[in-house]
């Protein structure tokens, strides 16, 4: 029998230096943002309010970061992660300019590292994606990785090359679109009253609420973003793998954690970076989701005195309230109750 279908990448389709063209482009429209809404109930003014955004210098409101980054994202799935078992970490990832509806998006990726497991039926993919608008202007570049099935256990192995990636994305790369006037900001309108001076170093936030993961809706996430990985995607393939059923894409977890750290970080107006991420345990439909957060750095902006950089450590929770968690080193042995670490930074007005 002939075919015309893809099947995706296996680990030994992929080499280093490969360059990838992902299909299909996307235009966004103001349907991405309200279902980004009804998914996550994020409450940013900046990103529900075309005012709020005009305050701020923007001409409208631009979409949620982490749903450009889904945007992004969603492009590189078929060609790098449909036969993926677990995409591992993030890193060097800098939001470029806002994301509007009416933007068409395109991504393309290179391969940047290959590591075969000692299992040798999978291996770990590096790779570096960019994804631009129709003017052709970056909205996102960031580093992933990703654990591969092989397609022939038995076959040789590329040499493996686990690629030097920076620990953190230094201030002066951060791209901040925002100019606010004094006595612009309308702190009753963003929800906080708490800027960029009233955090400290060290300083823990319980971002309280917690939210519960439907069936439906991470369901729905996976199709809305184009995410087809069959391990999100597929329950009859999932039911014979190691957990009996779907894991919820890992980016579902992010965006619910930046939605629940608008409890605490009402005021941070969007991602600028985010330097290192792992899923450190799977998420399923059932779960609920908590989140709290460390302030890491606060990095004032070279040549701003209306924006500062505050670099924040979230780490996400499944069926465990934050108040009374001990807290989770990175790197440290794995909590089962920790389902994300993640090291970013966000940009929030300053007094």
């Amino acid at each position: 029998m002939t075919t015309k279908t893809r099947p995706g990448n296996y680990f030994e389709d992929f080499h280093i230096g490969q360059r990838l063209v992902h299909a299909p482009p996307r235009t966004v429209t103001t349907g991405d943002t309200a279902l980004y809404t009804a998914l996550f109930g994020s409450r940013f003014a900046l990103n529900s309010s075309d005012t709020f955004a005009q305050r701020l210098g923007l001409p409208r409101a631009p979409v949620d970061s982490m749903l450009a980054f889904h945007l992004v994202f969603g492009r590189t799935v078929a060609d790098i992660s449909l036969n993926a078992i677990a995409n591992l970490g993030y890193a060097s990832c800098v939001f470029g300019v806002p994301v509007y509806p009416g933007d068409t998006l395109c991504t393309d990726s290179e391969v940047i590292g290959l590591k075969p497991n000692k299992d040798g039926k999978t291996g770990v993919v590096y790779v570096r994606s960019t994804g631009v608008n129709q003017d052709g202007q970056t909205v996102l570049d960031y580093c992933r990785w990703v654990m591969v099935r092989k397609r022939d256990p038995g076959a040789a192995d590329a040499q493996a090359l686990v690629p030097q990636l920076p620990d953190s994305v230094p201030v002066a790369s951060l791209h901040c679109p925002y100019t606010l006037a004094p006595g612009a900001y309308d702190e009753d309108r963003s929800g906080s009253g708490f800027r960029w001076e009233d955090y400290t170093v060290g300083e823990r936030i319980d971002h309280v609420d917690g939210m519960t993961i439907e069936e439906a809706e991470h369901m729905l996430a996976t199709r809305l973003y184009q995410n087809t990985a069959k391990v999100h995607f597929n329950q009859h393939v999932e039911r014979e793998g190691r957990f009996g059923k779907r894991i919820v894409y890992g980016g579902h977890v992010i965006s619910l954690a930046r939605a629940l750290s608008f409890n605490g970080l009402a005021n941070a107006l969007s991602v600028a970076a985010i330097h290192a991420g792992r899923h450190t345990a799977p998420s399923f439909a059932g779960d609920t989701i908590y989140a709290w957060s460390e302030i890491r750095a606060t990095d004032p902006l070279p040549g701003r005195s209306d924006i500062g950089a505050l670099r924040v450590r979230t780490v996400a929770t499944k069926d465990r309230a934050c108040f009374d968690f001990p807290g989770h080193a990175i790197g440290a042995d794995p909590d089962p109750a920790v389902v994300l670490d993640l090291d970013y930074t966000v940009l929030m007005p300053r007094h």
